[in-house]
């Protein structure tokens, strides 16, 4: 039983109270909390904390400051990291294609501040990232890049933040570009919101190493993948060259001693990328997409990330599900395409 419970939000002491809006006097409950520091105002830190009573009120993973040190807010800082490592994650994995087929002339370069990757006409690691994150973007600036992917038999493909300059935007309907996607772009803090202990699960999430497992997580994520038509070949070739890129770790989720689902995390610097989770028909609904996010949001936190990052297709059930494991939309991406020779 408890009277009152004082909290620290954005550096102004409110009452429980006034918190959560209800009479904290009249209902039984229980606060665990852990402060750093040893001054009033100092952080207060969270973890695995609840504030309980009558009305269920229940806070998990929460960091409150009292200056707002440290935070991540979605704005163009933000941005401009997680684009640059999407780059950067590309540009790795077009070396690893030049290294294992050299005759495929997979390229990566930077141009006009944003990174662009070649990997084939069709491939959908063909296009850039960054377009105008760095600065303003001029009509030669972007003949050039378009001449990079057209001088190869390619589409010009951009991935563009909704807070890239405002330079970007009348050139690209002026050069004939069409909008072909939307990504939300999501993200965790780590620091702020860490990754919780191993569940009891009857899944279990293993790391793999490509010379023993590269077969299985291939098999799993074709497997994975089967009800998305025309997507096999592609996704063949596309995983194989993922286990032979920089940075990038494979994840095996087994229930028992049968695998049943895949997914990767993608290092760059202190952004932790997570992409290719999938799970075997016959095996969903039984948690193996939650163990595996989870195991791969603590390997992101032993390596030393510190953001985790996530793209999924605009108001998608992949969404939803990394919104309820504690991601954040950032922003939402669109893909812009212009074909070879689209009149002006």
């Amino acid at each position: 039983q408890f009277n009152e419970a004082q909290v620290f939000v954005m550096g102004s002491e409110q009452s429980f109270n006034s918190f959560t809006g209800r009479d904290a006097g009249n209902h039984a409950g229980w606060v665990e909390a852990f402060r750093e520091g040893g001054v009033a105002g100092a952080n207060w830190e969270r973890r695995n904390t609840a504030i309980r009573s009558d009305y269920s009120i229940v806070f998990q993973h929460l960091i409150f400051r009292s200056d707002n040190a440290g935070m991540l807010f979605a704005d163009l800082a933000l941005s401009q990291r997680l684009e640059r490592a999407e780059g950067q994650a590309g540009c790795a994995y077009v070396d690893a294609r030049r290294k294992l087929q050299p005759e495929a002339c997979s390229v990566g370069r930077e141009i006009a501040g944003c990174r662009a990757m070649f990997d084939g006409p069709d491939s959908p690691v063909t296009q850039t990232f960054g377009l105008g994150l760095a600065g303003p973007v001029t009509a030669a600036d972007l003949d050039e890049i378009e001449a990079f992917f057209f001088e190869r038999g390619a589409p010009a493909n951009h991935e563009i933040s909704p807070l890239a300059d405002s330079s970007v935007w009348p050139l690209l309907t002026a050069h004939g570009y069409t909008p072909i996607e939307f990504t939300s772009m999501l993200y965790r803090d780590l620091a702020a919101f860490p990754p919780q202990t191993s569940p009891d699960s009857n899944v279990q999430v293993r790391p793999i190493k490509p010379e023993q497992d590269g077969d299985t997580f291939i098999q799993v994520n074709l497997e994975g993948w089967s009800e998305t038509p025309g997507l096999g070949e592609v996704l063949n070739d596309l995983v194989r060259i993922m286990l032979h890129t920089d940075g990038l770790q494979g994840f095996l989720a087994y229930s028992g001693d049968e695998p049943v689902a895949a997914g990767s995390l993608n290092l760059r610097g202190p952004v932790a990328l997570f992409a290719g989770a999938c799970t075997i028909p016959s095996a969903r609904g039984q948690g193996a997409q939650r163990a595996l996010l989870e195991e791969r949001l603590r390997a992101a936190v032993r390596e030393g990330c510190e953001i985790a990052v996530m793209g999924a297709q605009a108001g998608s059930g992949s969404q939803r599900n990394a919104e309820r494991a504690g991601f954040r939309i950032a922003y939402t991406r669109t893909k812009w395409q212009r074909l070879i020779n689209t009149p002006l």
